[in-house]
């Protein structure tokens, strides 16, 4: 597990051991995400829910975020985030937090993202779908917001107020894309 490209480059990340709720992105499926947004990450603010080891996070700033907010509701795997963030020299851009995502999502009012990676456990991906109305819920989401959902479902993830762009398989993971359109301009009286 590396950083791909950008600032840290090459960077080798660590990964939380043993603890089994934790399950790393592919660099296949990392490299295919980024990819997709590529020309969308420069001074964006990034959230990575279910952070495990921060690659997701720590790759957009590698290549230009402004900030990420990583938040992981296991001790050890903040830990080890806190160690990438450090190893990567991105550690004064990152807010490292050991919480539940839902206590998170619902304390953070008036704080908003461009880009959200939310990859929780396979075997809990119902989360995504609570994740998902918790950010719209809160509002947490800029007009043109991109949200990567991974897991093993084969059906796309959706939420109203945010436009299916893509659904795809890498190896044994599946990638929503959803992003959210700009909010119509009501016209003057």
């Amino acid at each position: 597990m590396r950083i791909i490209t950008g600032s840290a480059r090459g960077a080798k990340l660590l990964a939380p051991q043993g603890v089994e709720n934790t399950r790393p992105t592919s660099d296949m499926t990392k490299e295919a995400v980024f990819s997709m947004i590529q020309f969308e990450i420069e001074g964006r603010r990034v959230l990575d829910l279910f952070a495990g080891s921060g690659q997701m996070g720590l790759e957009a700033l590698s290549r230009g975020a402004e900030k990420a907010d990583f938040v992981d509701s296991s001790q050890e795997a903040v830990e080890v985030i806190k160690a990438n963030a450090k190893k990567t020299r991105l550690y004064e851009r990152c807010n490292i937090l050991c919480a539940d995502y839902k206590r998170f999502l619902k304390m953070k009012g008036g704080l908003k993202y461009d880009l959200v990676f939310i990859d929780p456990p396979y075997y809990d991906s119902e989360k995504i779908d609570d994740a998902l109305s918790l950010l719209l819920e809160g509002d947490m989401l800029e007009d043109g917001a991109f949200v990567f959902c991974e897991s093993q479902r084969k059906e796309p993830f959706s939420a109203p107020g945010l436009t299916l762009r893509r659904h795809s398989r890498y190896g044994k993971a599946y990638i929503t894309l959803l992003f959210k359109e700009a909010a119509a301009e009501l016209p003057e009286a």
